[in-house]
């Protein structure tokens, strides 16, 4: 009897299950860095896998079928991007200013080459309807009219935390004072001339993004998008929900809207993978312990110049712990025997490896998360972007260590490994810190999941808007009311001081005596 009823509670909770809501999903994420697509993508499987439909636009094609899971593969991009990625190693050494710009330049860029592609026509053009648009938010604005052509709420993905980009989409603000630049290797507790350098950046952010970036965007929206019935701006303001690639456990506490929510890590998969067998033979003898490391999926360690390179492999050389370096050129003159060197690495399954002891990295938000979530403390040599906001993290949370690159040399890179082997609080931090980011109420892809079906079951959720969206800068900060409440108030103020002054002016007068005159 006891069978029969579980077996009865099982088909009815499928049945429950099976009759729940399936929706059309559109996933656009057009950026050429395969680490951006890894987030994207990571969220799009698993809304497949709830029995979602989804339809994938990117320049990355699922290398098998997958079920409730759609490509619309737009290569042009990567050919566009070919001729510019071996500079990538160069973008270290421009200024601020010539940073901005060359992202805004590189996000005009994937714009214009995804809108026209044939394949992204041939999607709009097919009628096809979705329930909720997801779009990552790095410099493509213009793109957010594919949830105005198939009108369906908008939701924005962040793959690296939030910025100026898209706490903007939903009204978040973003105090100065203690909510550093992502460009910037500064903390939330900043000195005066940290707060200077933060307001002086973020003010020029500020104006090169509206001033310089944005007419080009709505250039390009106005050109794909004719026929909108509203505006790029307005597109940006009702967005309904913005995914922020990161965890407070791994930045620092900041305020945010009830629509921006964190689920930084959510393409970690959580179910380790055995390991190719020359990669586990290779790591199950290391005794002294291993090293993993990897400037990432954009980065190409073949391009480092060659003083850097020798400086590293003499590191490498002296160590007797062994090092496994993703390395896209299989001919390394000057490679030591504890050296294991391939094009590619299953960088989480590396990391989860119990002889693994630390790892170097160039600072990226995904290969950080990975490392504090195997436990792994990591050295960090950031080149560009976010990478020294997330180091100034990891220096400031005692669970990384940071080399800058001009400064690295065989003796800089062996005393920052030697430090973190030898002390043991490195790996310390790295376990509390891991702690802390696994004790979450909700997996970070499931939460992510929950928040996309909730807009969709809420048809944008416009309950979660915020009423600031529709202020402009005047209302917004209050200084009409400002103007008004205090200056109304110093009117009154100096009226009242004045009539005292003159009062007590006239008290404090001498009085003119009269003389009379004397009769002859």
């Amino acid at each position: 009897m006891t069978f029969i009823k579980i077996l009865t509670s099982i088909l009815l909770l499928a049945t429950i299950i099976g009759c729940g809501n399936a929706y059309n999903i559109l996933g656009v994420f057009p950026t050429m860095a395969r680490s951006h697509f890894f987030v994207g993508s990571a969220l799009m499987k698993g809304l497949a896998e709830k029995g979602h439909d989804v339809t994938v636009v990117s320049p990355f094609p699922a290398k098998k079928p997958i079920k409730n899971y759609h490509d619309v593969v737009t290569p042009n991009i990567l050919e566009l991007w070919k001729a510019r990625a071996d500079n990538i190693i160069n973008l270290r050494d421009q200024s601020i200013i010539q940073g901005f710009l060359g992202i805004f330049d590189m996000g005009i860029l994937i714009t214009n080459s995804t809108l026209g592609e044939s394949s992204l026509k041939q999607l709009m053009a097919s009628g096809k309807k979705f329930d909720v648009v997801v779009c990552e938010v790095f410099v493509s604005e213009a793109l957010f009219g594919l949830a105005e052509h198939f009108n369906a709420p908008l939701i924005g993905l962040s793959t690296f935390g939030a910025t100026q980009w898209n706490t903007d989409l939903v009204g978040s603000p973003s105090p100065p004072s203690y909510v550093p630049n992502p460009f910037l290797p500064l903390t939330h507790r900043m000195s005066l001339l940290g707060r200077i350098s933060n307001l002086a950046v973020n003010t020029i952010e500020t104006v090169f993004f509206h001033t310089l970036y944005m007419p080009r965007q709505r250039e390009l929206f106005n050109r794909y998008f004719p026929k909108s019935k509203m505006g790029l701006d307005q597109i940006r303001k009702n967005t309904a929900l913005v995914l922020l690639n990161a965890h407070v456990s791994l930045g620092f506490p900041r305020p945010y809207m009830p629509n921006m929510i964190e689920v930084g890590g959510m393409h970690i998969d959580r179910k380790q993978k055995p390991l190719p067998a020359e990669m586990k033979k290779f790591l199950d003898s290391a005794k002294d312990g291993a090293i993993y490391f990897s400037m990432g999926s954009n980065l190409k360690s073949a391009l480092l110049p060659a003083e850097k390179r020798d400086a590293i492999l003499k590191t490498f050389k002296s160590l007797k712990q062994k090092v496994m370096w993703k390395f896209e050129d299989q001919n390394l003159p000057g490679k030591s025997d504890n050296v294991f060197i391939s094009d590619w690495f299953p960088q989480q399954d590396i990391l989860a490896h119990p002889n693994v002891k630390l790892f170097i990295t160039h600072g990226g938000l995904l290969s950080t998360t990975e490392s504090i979530f195997l436990s792994k403390p990591f050295i960090g040599v950031p080149m560009f972007g976010d990478q020294y906001l997330n180091m100034a993290r990891a220096e400031t949370g005692g669970y990384g260590i940071m080399v800058d690159y001009n400064d690295l040399t065989q003796e800089t890179f062996t005393a920052a490994i030697n430090k973190m082997l030898n002390d043991k609080s490195y790996e310390q931090r790295a376990k509390d810190i891991s702690e802390k980011y696994r004790d979450q109420p909700l997996e970070p892809l499931a939460l992510a999941t929950y928040w996309v079906e909730y807009v969709a079951r809420h048809k944008g959720a416009p309950h979660l808007r915020s009423a600031g969206q529709d202020l402009n800068f005047i209302q917004y900060h209050n200084l009409d009311a400002i103007v008004i409440l205090f200056g109304g108030l110093t009117l009154v103020l100096v009226a009242l001081l004045t009539i005292l002054f003159k009062l007590i002016a006239l008290f404090l007068a001498p009085r003119k005596k009269t003389v009379k005159r004397k009769r002859n």
